[in-house]
């Protein structure tokens, strides 16, 4: 492993924990709690601030799990482009997950996370297994946020209820620090029976409003 200082974050609903390693990553050390901001999105600032004060060699935090990259543009020496797509599970709702596709820029920019990252985005959501809510939520609250590069853009899955039809209704987005953009994509997971044991089926309007 090479030697420099790590830092570790981990998001929560409320706020975010950061800790920092010792150079020779052996021993981790708190360092700040950040409350999260998720109108502003400081909190993503401050993080990026502390990483980067740190001169560290690298941040970690909860990614979504990478199923498969395809390049599409070849670039000689650099990076090529490409087209991810990524699974992440509904961390509030037991029984959701989502894949989305993202395009990501190659080149000496995108390797060092400079490059502006386009926002064309794509999203499947689909019931995996018995839907269950560990929590009261509110129409629209995030359900994942992900920065698209360092400084200019941030992708947000949020999550909503139709109670008339009962199903859940999730949207993603990509906007610009100055600029939205209004490009985006929706999916639906109609809250089902999962198998013959799972005959109780939850009302996501008596859970989200």
């Amino acid at each position: 492993m090479r030697p420099g200082v790590r830092v570790g974050v981990d998001v929560g609903s409320v706020r975010i924990g950061v800790a920092m390693s010792d150079p020779h990553g052996l021993l981790a050390t708190p360092v700040e709690t950040v409350a999260r901001d998720l109108e502003h999105a400081t909190d993503i600032d401050r993080v990026v601030q502390i990483v980067s004060e740190a001169q560290a060699l690298e941040a970690r935090a909860d990614e979504p799990d990478l199923i498969f990259r395809r390049s599409t543009v070849f670039k000689w020496v650099s990076p090529n482009d490409k087209l991810a797509t990524y699974g992440v599970d509904d961390p509030e709702v037991d029984g959701v997950a989502c894949h989305f596709t993202v395009p990501e820029k190659g080149g000496f920019k995108g390797w060092l996370g400079l490059a502006e990252e386009v926002s064309d985005i794509s999203l499947a959501c689909r019931q995996i297994g018995p839907i269950r809510f560990k929590n009261k939520l509110g129409q629209g609250d995030d359900m994942f946020r992900q920065r698209r590069s360092l400084f200019f853009k941030k992708m947000q899955i949020v999550r909503g209820c139709d109670a008339k039809r009962n199903v859940l209704v999730y949207m993603v987005y990509s906007d610009k620090l100055i600029e939205g953009s209004p490009k985006n994509s929706t999916s639906s997971v109609p809250i089902m029976p999962w198998g013959a044991t799972d005959a109780a089926v939850q009302k996501c309007g008596e859970f989200i409003q």
